[in-house]
């Protein structure tokens, strides 16, 4: 029974780890045309100019200064391709917008113009002197300028893993970064007419799987397998660079640099797109975070949980508490929170009471324009029993996470404690400590519709 247990696992093993196996390069594959990018398909079904317009790249540059990273230091390869000029000719070509010409090698192109000028001179004796010359070379009413500015290595890396009596799994991540700018210049003035800037993630995964186990008496089972993808630095240059080409041609036709052939409206709702894309880029920030005001100026509370006693008697139990706030924004991380609670409190087969409390409190959220933020709170407060024969002060503290599941509506959890200015709450006084009190709840936010600005 212990062997076929032990088949079970290795055959688990191998049906988990198929993709490894259904993926491997076992054979020889023929060329391809280049794969395209999610941007490719943006860029070429962009709306049709009435006129294209000549530009000339001379140098699109790795300006990272970057060499490709290894475990025992790094390699003399870079980190992202040397021939950033060549794909960005592609996308201006592919974009139908402009009329790419040659500046890169534009020695080569002279040289060659000036080795047809001396052959004709030379061999054509005969020549018809109404013979048209070479045609002249076109010149651009614009320039591309700019590079690959950084690639950033290692921004996030994570993973997770477990193992038990020797069978066990891995699974591990990393994101990397690369960033460009592209900027289009005038060459009657010099002026720049757009400057656009484009950041791409290249994320690379790891899935690991082994079993180590004696099967027997000196008869040991050993299986690993696993995979790895990473995206290639060359797509991720691609796209970004098709995302720039994408994005001057949209600001210069918001600009009035240049006109679509197309009807308005189809030229409306690409640029409505590209304002809305706009707009959460500019509320984005590391991470993907989207970094907008969120919560109004007023907002209502109730929360409820569970209170735990901390006094003179043993065995404190956990009784329910019920909690209504009103809460003021000064600040998007600033407020004023003013609540009515009402506690219980108890200890085993020795106490059981309740109090009405009135407490004032000022909050902060750490993240006031994410969605998820711990924040913390302090603040003071009075409480009296039903028959208000028995009161106190106190000053309570503590710290939560709100979650907003809409525009209107944040979840909290919370934790806190009430430090009590009478050792009487639990209606004994022994010591010569105070009596306190926690308190551990769940809470709904209702934010009203107008946001701070």
């Amino acid at each position: 029974m212990r062997l076929h247990h032990y088949l079970l696992i290795l055959f688990g093993f191998l049906f988990s780890g198929c993709g490894a196996y259904y993926n491997q390069p076992t054979g020889v594959q023929k060329a391809v045309l280049g794969e395209g990018t999610p941007a490719t398909s943006l860029l070429k079904d962009l709306p049709k100019p009435k006129e294209p317009v000549v530009v000339g790249v001379y140098k699109f540059r790795d300006q990272t200064g970057q060499y490709k990273p290894q475990e025992n230091g790094s390699s003399f390869s870079t980190a992202v391709t040397q021939g950033a000029t060549s794909i960005l000719i592609k996308a201006l070509e592919d974009s139908k917008w402009f009329v790419p010409i040659e500046r890169e090698n534009i020695g080569n192109l002279l040289q060659e113009r000036n080795l047809i000028r001396a052959t004709r001179q030379e061999y054509v004796k005969n020549a018809n002197p109404n013979e048209p010359q070479l045609t002249p070379l076109l010149y651009a009413g614009v320039l591309l300028e700019g590079g690959i500015v950084s690639y950033d290595s290692n921004i996030i890396t994570g993973g997770f893993g477990a193992r038990y009596f020797g069978a066990g799994a891995s699974v591990k991540y990393r994101q990397d970064r690369v960033t460009i700018y592209l900027r289009m210049i005038s060459t009657s003035n010099g002026k720049i007419l757009k400057s656009v800037y484009i950041s791409k993630t290249i994320l690379s995964q790891a899935i690991d799987q082994s079993l180590f186990r004696y099967v027997n008496f000196k008869r040991l089972l050993e299986v690993e397998t696993g995979y790895t993808t990473n995206e290639p630095v060359h797509m991720a240059v691609t796209e970004a660079i098709e995302k720039a080409v994408e994005s001057l041609v949209l600001e210069g036709i918001k600009d009035n640099i240049w006109e679509a052939d197309a009807p308005k409206a189809e030229v409306d709702h690409v640029l409505k797109a590209y304002d809305e894309e706009t707009k959460t880029a500019d509320i984005s920030a590391l991470y993907g975070r989207e970094l907008e005001n969120r919560r109004s100026t007023f907002a209502i509370e109730i929360s409820g949980g569970a209170t735990l006693m901390d006094g003179d008697y043993q065995d404190p139990l956990l009784r329910p508490f019920g909690r209504g706030a009103l809460k003021f924004f000064i600040t998007p991380g600033f407020n004023i929170s003013a609540s009515t609670n009402v506690v219980n409190l108890a200890n085993k087969n020795l106490l059981d009471v309740g109090y009405i409390t009135y407490d004032l409190n000022l909050e902060w959220l750490l993240l006031p324009k994410d969605k998820l933020t711990p924040y913390i709170y302090v603040g003071g407060g009075y409480a009296t029993n039903k028959k208000f024969e028995n009161t106190y002060s106190k000053i309570q503290y503590g710290l939560g996470l709100e979650y907003l599941v809409a525009d209107k509506i944040g979840i909290k959890l919370f934790a806190e404690q009430n430090i009590n200015f009478s050792d009487n709450v639990d209606y004994i006084k022994a010591g010569t400590r105070d009596d306190y009190y926690y308190k551990f709840g769940l809470g709904l936010t209702y934010y009203f519709a107008k946001k701070k600005k």
